[in-house]
């Protein structure tokens, strides 16, 4: 039977509640998924589905299910971030894959992962010479951590005993051709300021900036919609 009204509204939950679920189990897993965060995240995806297209199930099944599968997502991960042996257990351990320079095969056949592979991911690093690597560990998330050789590190104004100044954070003063007022306030800034800044860059009116911010050492970035502007 076509029931389009139905179907709107489990659509309609099935989002709200994975989203209300996604901001429970906080922001980490979006950026570094282990073994059991891909399982949850597949078992709440499949009951969302669910709620969204299967109308044989009553709409409260699948919202108990969702409630039950999050609450026992969050005990789980608590119950890992206070016992260490069963957070190892679930999310895996970062696994060597160069030590003193030598590729360790033996973990590369435990982990079915190539040399290709291996190398593409130190590519990735921006290493493109393996024997400029000291260590290279596999990251329960997939993620290569990778230490180069001191010789073949880059030279940082702390090895140079080189002073630097305190940078901090840009300041946003437009926003899709919006002047952010509240941030010229904070910066103790004009309009008038902004103005002659933009003139300066050949810039007649402001709705042609998409993106303008002020760096600690008073350099106005401006990015323009006419991306050939020059600025």
């Amino acid at each position: 039977m076509f029931e389009p009204l139905n179907i709107a509204l489990r659509v309609m939950l099935a989002l709200i509640f994975l989203f209300a679920a996604t901001k429970i189990l906080t922001k980490r897993r979006l950026s570094n998924l282990t073994y059991y965060d891909y399982v949850a995240a597949a078992l709440l995806g499949t009951i969302a589905g669910n709620l969204a297209f299967n109308v044989t199930i009553h709409i409260l099944n699948f919202i108990l299910a969702l409630t039950l599968t999050t609450g026992i997502i969050v005990l789980v991960s608590y119950i890992s971030l206070h016992y260490r042996p069963f957070r190892k257990f679930l999310a895996g351990e970062p696994t060597i894959l160069i030590q003193n320079g030598k590729i360790l095969e033996t973990n590369l056949s435990k982990l079915n992962y190539t040399y290709d592979y291996l190398t593409q991911h130190l590519r990735q690093e921006k290493v493109f010479d393996i024997s400029h690597v000291e260590f290279a560990v596999l990251e329960p998330s997939g993620e290569l951590s990778v230490q180069l050789k001191s010789q073949n590190r880059p030279l940082t104004p702390q090895d140079l005993h080189v002073a630097t100044q305190y940078e901090g954070l840009a300041t946003e003063l437009i926003l899709d051709g919006q002047v952010l007022e509240q941030n010229l306030r904070r910066k103790g800034l004009s309009q008038e300021w902004l103005n002659r800044k933009l003139k300066e860059k050949e810039i007649e009116d402001v709705q042609e900036v998409a993106f303008a911010a002020l760096a600690t050492n008073g350099n106005l970035y401006v990015d323009l919609y006419r991306d050939w502007h020059q600025t």
